[in-house]
């Protein structure tokens, strides 16, 4: 096989597997190629990634060492992408009733849903996620998205248990959009005992739905290693959650007005861009 060959095939390999220790013998055996020969290609691909600020290529040295290909978009892409998010958010036509903004369209669309969970991937690649939740059912496709760069499970808690899911442990918390107590829940296997894992929603107004994951993954005697969401209402009301990190920040819904007011949110100031600078 040629190196161009090896080359194409190695990316696909690698790109298919994030987050997934590959020996080099693996290679070496794949390719009926020497080491060597591996190592130049492997070295040709991680410097092509960091020069497009395009996912991260580490190797670890040892006998049990190999390589892991890790998602990860430069400052460049997230803030091409999130401007442009945000000024098609800014679309009118969008505001529903009670302050809330259409984004089925945007949830239901393969590129953004990719970029998306490439980007909430990248907050979140060291952080050493076991999990990835959230709640039905908009977040769904989200949570898919993100786990799907992390490589990790992603669990969906229910407002209503259902029968095929077995016992579920449950947590009572305060809707912020609704203004009263709400319960979720989630099954009993869904999460190990000690997990460490990262909430995702696609819109937060008080944070109340947020705290309630919170609370169900302390339950379950695991570590919440970040909340995210793609859309955050900074208006209205005082949140019920601190710690967040969200992709676009909506300043202003003006139901009469029909004028909505969106930007980038804090996860461009929230996240390390630097690790491109040594690679």
């Amino acid at each position: 096989m040629k190196r161009s060959e090896r080359l194409v095939d190695m990316t696909k390999y690698l790109m298919e597997r994030p987050h997934t220790l590959i020996s080099l013998p693996f290679f070496a055996k794949r390719y009926d190629a020497a080491k060597s020969s591996i190592s130049e290609d492997l070295a040709i691909l991680k410097h092509t990634l960091a020069s497009n600020q395009d996912g991260i290529l580490e190797t670890v040295a040892g006998a049990s060492g190999g390589v892991h290909y890790i998602p990860y978009l430069g400052q460049k892409h997230a803030d091409k992408y999130l401007s442009d998010l945000a000024s098609r958010i800014e679309d009118p036509s969008r505001i529903l009733p009670g302050g809330f903004v259409y984004l089925s369209d945007v949830l239901g669309n393969s590129q953004d849903l990719r970029r998306i969970g490439e980007l909430i991937a990248t907050r979140y690649a060291y952080s050493d996620v076991d999990a990835v939740m959230t709640i039905e059912t908009k977040g769904i496709a989200l949570a898919q998205a993100v786990a799907r760069y992390l490589n990790v499970p992603f669990v969906t808690a229910r407002k209503r248990s259902k029968v095929t899911e077995g016992a579920t442990v449950s947590v009572n918390y305060i809707s912020s959009s609704l203004d009263r107590v709400s319960k979720m829940e989630l099954p009993t296997r869904a999460l190990p005992k000690g997990s460490n894992v990262l909430i995702v929603d696609d819109f937060m107004k008080g944070g109340g739905t947020l705290t309630g994951m919170e609370g169900l993954v302390k339950e379950f005697s695991c570590t919440v290693a970040g909340v995210c969401v793609l859309c955050e209402a900074d208006f209205d009301k005082q949140k019920l959650i601190d710690n967040y990190i969200s992709l676009i920040k909506i300043s202003k819904i003006d139901t009469q007005k029909r004028i909505i007011l969106a930007e980038p949110g804090n996860f461009l100031s929230e996240t390390d861009f630097s690790r491109f600078q040594n690679k």
